[in-house]
């Protein structure tokens, strides 16, 4: 095969801009189908899967599909390995509809991770299936065609680094990016159809550069012009890196790996890539699964935050998807039965801070997710359009339900018990183009309290279920807010209702509202889930009117601030 020149392809561009973000009409549109989707299944499957974390009779740790390089492995060893990789059960109409039925609209596989071992049949290398080992097949050709049958995008993962081939490091890398992992890329995308995504890793290394990781996007396009890259393409290993929309990075879309976004990306297009239980690569020991409830959580929450989520699994050296995986994507497909409409083609919540749960919002329809249900059966939402319909999603037949529409808010009246404990959908169709306000809570009487639900979290702290407090306190940085609208002047006592065990006692704060602060030293409750009411000071309010009241943390010497339920604000008689 003809050597491509990577200098060359760097001359080429040389002075043009690839943003860390589709930035034209041409990008949206080719960013189109991978917006709409959501949720896709990532598939890392090699060598790996034979040794399964156990090298020797020791296990080994760490995720599985870095075994080679955590145990130290030399290349003819691990050849052993590959020798035995024999995957007979492997059956690519299975595992394409296990992701469609759990809802997912896209698959990533690994066609070569960072051991080399390719998954298809190459003509640069025998170090795959069809040459090195007894299985003569290619899984690749195999679900390229059964995608195709199926409608779920194929996409490849394909590590830059490359532990298995001798120019893969130090000075003879260029050779081995010429020659050899650029026409393995040719291949891929010339020999199997139309690609959704190419996903790379492995871009850390010293030898790979950002200019590097431009000309080879370059490449990609001419070879696939519909074709959508990760920002790994470059140097953006964490997600966050190479994507700021002012510079000028390789890729379209950030891939923050094994975590959430607290705010999402605002302004970017990103993709939040998981595991189920500990580990990528398949290995016999580790049964630390996640819940369906986290998951499917993870799913909204990503989406709410205007992400797609990209959901692992690591089959088996035989080639089967562990049964605990299916079943787990069995229950999201069935949420998504009911729900997808959520979720599909949504963009991020439009308001500040959904205490129930999270919103999706797509055209004219807002989509309340409901993870913890209300005691009294209603949720308020600050917003100012009128709402045409509100309905519960349900199997079947939507339920219509009640609202009291008021200036600035609508309240939506639920039934008693949730239809989904994991997370219940409210749709709200509106009128007009939206507009959202701030959640302000009334004085109804001489006394107004301002209870953790209706809060505004500004940093890592969360909003804890169970305990109906914000809880993970652990960044002196975060704060709360409460906008209120207080209806009499006076005096007010502030009432603080906290818990903390005695090893976190002895943390300050300071309640600040009008320009006027109060502070409180946290005394031991006894443990986190004790609560008890203090009186830290007075505050007086001279007129009525909406103000906002704050709490921030001045020092932290154990692991939380505190676990903090309300603040009530008590007129002096």
């Amino acid at each position: 095969m003809k050597t491509i020149s990577m200098y060359l392809l760097i001359t080429l561009i040389a002075g043009s801009t690839i943003m860390g973000r589709a930035a034209s009409a041409e990008d949206d549109s080719r960013m189109d189908w991978w917006r709409e989707a959501r949720f896709g299944m990532f598939i890392h499957w090699g060598v790996y899967a034979v040794p399964a974390g156990v090298h020797n009779g020791r296990d080994i740790g760490g995720i599985g599909e870095w075994i080679m390089s955590r145990a130290k492995i030399p290349i003819p060893e691990y050849e052993k390995y590959a020798k035995q990789f024999n995957p007979v059960k492997f059956n690519a109409k299975e595992w394409v509809g296990i992701a469609k039925n759990a809802g997912m609209k896209y698959i990533v596989i690994t066609s070569k991770h960072h051991d080399g071992f390719c998954l298809w049949d190459s003509t640069i290398t025998d170090y795959d299936f069809m040459d090195f080992t007894e299985f003569k097949r290619d899984p690749i050709k195999e679900l390229a065609d059964e995608c195709r049958k199926q409608g779920v995008k194929l996409c490849f993962y394909h590590s830059i680094m490359d532990w298995h081939h001798p120019d893969a490091k130090g000075a003879n890398f260029p050779k081995y990016r010429d020659e050899y992992m650029i026409p393995q890329l040719k291949e891929l995308l010339t020999n199997y159809g139309d690609i959704g995504v190419l996903w790379f890793d492995g871009e850390w290394i010293r030898e790979w550069t950002e200019p590097q990781g431009k000309a080879l996007y370059k490449l990609l396009r001419e070879l696939q012009p519909n074709i959508i890259v990760n920002n790994r393409v470059g140097k953006g290993r964490k997600g966050m890196q190479g994507m700021n929309k002012d510079a000028s990075y390789a890729g379209d879309f950030g891939t923050p790996e094994q975590e959430i976004p607290h705010t999402g990306m605002p302004g970017l297009d990103w993709e939040s890539c998981m595991t189920m239980n500990d580990t990528w690569g398949f290995k016999t020991k580790d049964h630390r699964w996640k819940s369906e409830e986290k998951l499917i959580r993870n799913l909204i929450d990503i989406a709410s935050k205007g992400g797609n989520f990209l959901l692992n699994v690591g089959p088996t050296a035989e080639g089967l998807i562990p049964a605990p995986s299916v079943e787990r994507l069995q229950t999201m497909g069935k949420w998504l039965e009911v729900n997808g409409e959520a979720i599909y083609g949504t963009t991020a919540s439009p308001f500040k801070k959904t205490p129930w749960g999270r919103c999706t919002a797509k055209k004219e329809h807002l989509y309340l997710h409901i993870f913890n249900w209300p005691r009294d059966g209603k949720i308020t939402v600050p917003l100012s359009n009128k709402v045409k319909k509100a309905s519960l999603l349900l199997e079947g037949k939507d339920a219509k339900l009640e609202i009291d529409q008021q200036e600035g808010s609508v309240t939506i009246k639920l039934p008693a018990e949730a239809p989904n404990k994991i997370a219940s959908v409210v749709a709200l169709k509106i009128k007009g183009e939206l507009e959202v306000g701030s959640i302000i809570t009334k004085q109804t009487g001489d006394s107004i309290e301002l209870t953790a639900t209706d809060a505004t979290i500004h940093g890592s702290a969360q909003f804890e279920q169970p305990k109906h407090c914000i809880g993970y306190w652990t960044d002196t940085s975060c704060w709360v807010n409460w906008d209120l609208e207080m209806t009499k002047k006076g005096s007010y006592n502030v009432d603080v209702s906290y818990a903390c065990p005695a090893d976190s006692a002895g943390s300050t704060y300071e309640v600040s509202l009008n320009a006027q602060k109060v502070s409180g030293t946290v005394d031991s409750t006894g443990a986190w889930e004790t609560f008890k009411t203090v009186r830290i000071g007075t505050v007086t309010i001279d007129k009525p009117g909406k103000i906002s009241l704050e709490v921030r943390p001045t020092n932290k010497p154990g692991l939380a601030v505190m676990n903090l339920r309300s603040i009530t604000l008590r007129l002096e008689k």
